[in-house]
């Protein structure tokens, strides 16, 4: 793995990856398209992949093993349960969300502080694709837990 660095900005793709073959698929990133794992961090149950980030060609990929608990089953056949979650990292989370949830978009996670170090929160927009938004936090929390979980 390289450094830690999370997406800084832009438009990141977060993609599921089915029958829980997240970290096979990381092994195939790498040797076809020369990827290069950011990170890797394993679910409670110890085996699936509850996040991962990888660069290839210069761009983050950040994916997952899937979670169906997770998932409410009247969602599973729209865009929204595609397994594909669209992140925008971006300078304040609370105020990208906010002028989101304004221009019509669904609220699913209000802003909040997470343990992994960022201010992040989820939105649906109106064609039923999920959106994720964070920024790094400051201070203890994003130094201190974060560094911890890396």
């Amino acid at each position: 793995m390289t450094d830690n660095h999370a997406p800084t900005s832009g438009l990141t793709p977060h993609i599921q990856i089915g029958d829980n073959r997240a970290a096979e698929a990381i092994d195939f990133y790498i040797k076809a398209f020369g990827a290069t794992e950011v990170r890797r961090m394993l679910a409670e149950d110890g085996k699936r992949l509850m996040h991962a980030h990888v660069h290839i060609n210069g761009a983050s990929l950040m994916l997952h093993d899937e979670f169906p608990e997770y998932v409410d089953p009247a969602e599973a056949d729209v865009a929204g349960g595609s397994g594909l979650t669209l992140h925008l990292q971006v300078d304040d989370a609370d105020t990208w969300f906010a002028r989101a949830v304004a221009a019509g978009a669904t609220a699913t996670m209000p802003p909040a502080d997470m343990f992994w170090g960022d201010r992040y929160a989820q939105i649906k927009d109106p064609f039923g694709y999920s959106w994720s938004i964070g920024h790094p936090l400051g201070g203890a929390l994003a130094t201190g837990v974060y560094a911890v979980i890396l």
